[in-house]
Order: C-alpha cells, then structure tokens, then sequence
C-alpha cells in the first residue's frame, strides 16, 4: 500500500465528516498564520472503531513495506507517539500489533534531561508515529529524545503530511517518513466528490504550493 494510494482516502473522508478538516483563516501550530485549511486527527478519538481502523492501516502499511523486496522499512523493536497528536495513535496501533509503546517527555526546563516513559533497552530501534506535520519540528524533537537515550530510529508514520518542508528537514537527520495523506491528496478527493467549493479548494492548494517548502513559517509541528 503505497502513501496516499486510493485505499487512504477512506481516512480522508473520515477526518472530514468528525469535523476534523476546517476552511477558513486558521494559526496552526505555534506560528504558522493566515492557513486557510485547518486538520485535527484528534477528532479520531470520537469514534474507536475508526480509530482502530487506523491502526490497522499502520500495521497494514509496515507489514507490507517491511515485506518488499527493497524494504521502505526497517525493522523496529518498539513505536513511540509524538506528544501529544501521535501518542493515540501509537496506542492503538501497539494494541493492534502487540509492539510496545514507549514516548518521550520534552523537559519545560532546558537544564533538566528528558524523560521517556515506558520500558526499552539501550540499541532497541523505534518507530516513530504522528498525527500530523508541518515542518517536523515535534519529530525531531522527538528524536532527539529517543537517540539521547541510545535508542534507534529509521523510520516515522503520519496521517497528514500538510507538505511544508518536514520531509526535507527529516532526511538531513536520518530519518525516512512515510505519509499516509498530504494535503494536497485530501484536497483532490473532496473537491472531486462535492464536499467543498471551488474558493476553498483553490486557496488551499494555492497555500499548498507556496508554503511545500516551509520557507515563510516557523510551525515546529
């Protein structure tokens, strides 16, 4: 299952009718302004069985990615959630998959060390897991917490990739990410199936196309 591929865009209706997916004039995040589409997975939590769903398709998308002959992943001992988006997603899909849960806790104080709750050894590998990303800001923050503890990470999953640069600034550091939806795919399906208008759809892919690389934000999502 590839990212994004026709099957994903069950999701993409799902987040829609909870109300998760908003036009208008939104701050996303800490400064990212004036974005006329707004995206909150966190509507998953309204309905279990959707969010179960998901995390099925995470574990549908790893086996088959770890099944390929040239992998899109590595293997993993544990996944962790991203504070706090990720972190029902990493629940539900540890309970679907039976891999263990862990999460790092960014300090409030520069001079105190973070903390990672649950258990892991020293050279485990991780897999990391998000609801949504901007820049990557909160993935990076999360993997510096986790290689802080000697831990290993290859790979990240997201919902919504909102394609403004993240993937760009993850691969410098390492780590490979695997979208499940982007906006622009999203924004495709529900202008192709009645459930926007034209003003919303073309102001949001405009903001798409001239924000793909993060250049105007400072969004650490």
């Amino acid at each position: 299952m590839a990212p994004g591929d026709v099957t994903n865009l069950w999701l993409a209706e799902a987040l829609f009718r909870l109300g998760g997916v908003k036009f208008g004039s939104f701050t996303v995040g800490r400064s990212t302004i004036d974005s006329p589409i707004y995206v909150d997975p966190k509507v998953l939590l309204r309905e279990p069985r959707i969010l179960a769903r998901v995390a099925h398709l995470i574990k549908t998308e790893t086996e088959l990615g770890l099944a390929m002959r040239e992998p899109r992943f590595q293997t993993f001992d544990l996944v962790a959630g991203v504070p706090y988006g990720g972190l029902h997603l990493a629940t539900a899909y540890s309970l679907a998959s039976d891999v263990p849960m862990i999460y790092g806790i960014p300090p409030r104080d520069p001079t105190v060390e973070a903390k990672i709750e649950g258990r892991y050894k020293e050279g485990e590998t991780v897999l990391v897991i998000d609801d949504l990303m901007t820049t990557g800001g909160s993935l990076l923050e999360t993997l510096d917490i986790l290689k802080g503890a000697g831990l290993i990470v290859h790979d990240a999953i997201v919902l919504v990739d909102r394609g403004q640069g993240g993937a760009e600034r993850l691969k410098p550091r390492g780590l490979h990410l695997v979208p499940m939806l982007n906006l622009t795919q999203m924004l495709n399906f529900y202008m192709s199936r009645g459930m926007i208008g034209e003003e919303d759809f073309r102001n949001s892919l405009d903001y798409v196309r001239t924000h793909q690389h993060g250049e105007s934000n400072g969004e650490s999502n």
